[in-house]
């Protein structure tokens, strides 16, 4: 008996999942991956195929489960079903926090006070056919998706096999999807599989506020995350011109990264946006009246076809403009104070600018590299910050042994990664697209566009093509504290699972909001009828 197939049920099962307050980081994120084990190991199949259902866990101690699910035919063909189990944390719900992982009360709630939701939030919700709550959209209706394509997988529906994959962690670091890899990898040589194409269920994103238009992908967006660790000199905050404010430093450098227009990238009607602040502070940990002597910004840049060189320049470009205006404010503002105090000199500020690889090699010019890793070796072992922080860590600990060279801006690399991917070009993928895109005109009266970069990032960019001009990693690596450390791209093994890649999700908005929330006819009526084609077709490759 079908359990996940129509509208109904595939709603019960969605509130299931999102019951779960998997939060990226929590003991839940665990427990969710369980119960999908659990609510499988209960199918027929899997208890005559008891090695095709598997958790596996990753270094953290958070855990993946793949299941496989042979088709009807003898053979090597398989199409993955990947999705992420993981949501974003539910401070922004307010008052309505406790009820964030129960859809239905949720639902209920908000049109009980609509008047305290946007126009169109509202209007939505009048229609009967969205459902609110943490995970809904995003993305917990493509992992209900792709259990309803399993059940038909176990009922013999696909000449193919089916792998679902499930992982942790997309949200922050990808660590479930980087884990996968060897995970693929292995399932691949033992079962002697070929994999077709790695379809991922996230849902469409909107390309504007009001878009209502309905999209497929055949690629997914790369982000780099660059950290600028600006080093000063310190002085009394009643002699400032005697040192370089760190702040001062960081205010300027905001100014020539935050939504600049050099690092948008534009191919064909498709544009990244420009960058933003993912965290800025100064590193002063208690008050006292010296000056900042240090500070860091991690920006989220987003690019498609551009290389990590032609990244690395532009925000070094950015670097240098910022170094010319504190420079100049130092110099115009010391002018000043000349002349209101008198006095003939004053210290001449000038920055350095340099990546994070120039300044290891100084670092290791002057006191060794032998010196050097045993610093480092030191501050892993005592380790108790998060990626972002102890990436920062790692670069000050090299400034203070070059402490001369500062004032200075360091550029370098944090986790996450996500290489930019994309199937443009492969003609089966394209032909599957516009066969969907045909149906869905067809059956459904919709038009559903194919559009080559997924905007949201998701975990396809480990397996898909690269379409950046640039294929290897190696500046990234250089330049990034935590190659090796905690944070491994196993360049030769992506290569090795790489794969064609596309994405047909579901229809919701305001992914990462209070207002998230999933429509129900095209999601749970529609898209499975679209999604079973899909998957199909990807099948038949000859």
């Amino acid at each position: 008996m079908k359990k996940w197939q129509t509208k109904d049920q595939l709603v019960d099962l969605l509130c299931s999942l999102v019951k779960y307050p998997s939060i990226t980081g929590t003991e839940h994120e665990i427990a969710i991956v369980e119960y999908l084990y659990h609510i499988l190991s209960e199918r027929d199949y899997f208890k005559n195929h008891p090695s095709h259902l598997s958790l596996h866990p990753i270094p953290d101690g958070r855990q993946l489960l793949t299941a496989l699910v042979k088709g009807k035919k003898n053979t090597e063909d398989t199409v993955v079903l990947l999705s992420h189990i993981d949501v974003v944390d539910v401070e922004d719900y307010g008052s309505f926090k406790n009820l964030a992982f129960y859809p239905r009360e949720l639902t209920k709630e908000y049109k009980k006070h609509i008047n305290l939701l946007p126009e169109e939030v509202q209007q939505d919700i009048v229609s009967g056919e969205w459902l609110f709550g943490r995970g809904s959209m995003d993305m917990k209706a493509g992992t209900t998706l792709h259990l309803s394509m399993l059940e038909k997988a176990m009922d013999g529906e696909f000449s193919g096999n089916i792998l679902m994959l499930v992982v942790p962690d997309e949200e922050v670091n990808s660590a479930g999807m980087i884990h996968a890899l060897p995970v693929l990898h292995e399932i691949k040589k033992q079962e002697n599989l070929t994999y077709c194409a790695c379809l991922n269920g996230e849902p469409m994103f909107r390309k504007y506020p009001g878009d209502e238009n309905f999209y497929m992908y055949m690629g997914s967006m790369g982000k780099v995350l660059p950290g600028f660790y600006c080093y000063g000199k310190e002085t009394h905050a009643g002699e400032p011109f005697g040192g370089v404010n760190a702040n001062v430093m960081i205010s300027y450098l905001n100014q020539e990264l935050e939504l600049h227009e050099s690092f948008i990238e534009k191919i064909d009607d498709e544009i990244t946006p420009p960058p933003v602040s993912l965290m800025n502070r100064d590193l002063k940990e208690e008050y006292s009246v010296q000056t900042p002597i240090s500070s860091v910004s991690m920006y989220n840049v987003f690019y498609m076809k551009q290389s990590i060189g032609e990244l690395s320049q532009k925000l070094l470009d950015a670097a240098k403009r910022a170094k010319q205006r504190i420079e100049a404010h130092y110099r115009e503002k010391g002018d000043t104070f000349k002349h209101a105090t008198g006095i003939t000199e004053l210290p001449e500020v000038q920055v350095q600018v340099m990546m994070y690889e120039n300044l290891f090699q100084e670092a290791v010019k002057r006191h060794g590299t032998q010196e050097v890793l045993r610093r480092q070796n030191l501050l892993i072992q005592n380790r108790n910050q998060g990626d972002r922080d102890f990436s920062t860590l790692l670069v000050q600990d090299l400034a203070y042994l070059c402490k001369d060279l500062a004032p200075m801006i360091v550029l370098f690399y944090s986790p996450p990664f996500y290489p930019s991917v994309s199937s443009k070009g492969d003609e089966h993928i394209e032909k599957v697209l516009n066969h969907i895109h045909q149906k869905a005109r067809n059956d459904y009266q919709i038009d559903l566009e194919t559009i080559e970069f997924f905007s949201g990032l998701s975990d396809l960019s480990f397996v898909g093509p690269a379409a950046s001009s640039e294929k290897s990693l190696k500046q990234l690596k250089n330049n990034m504290p935590l190659n090796e450390i905690g944070y491994t791209l196993d360049e030769k093994l992506m290569q090795e699972m790489n794969m064609p890649i596309l994405n047909i999700g579901p229809f919701g908005k305001d992914a990462h909001q209070w207002t998230e929330r999933l429509e129900l006819r095209y999601s749970f009526e529609c898209l499975p009828t679209l999604l079973t084609e899909a998957i199909e077709q990807l099948l038949s490759r000859k």
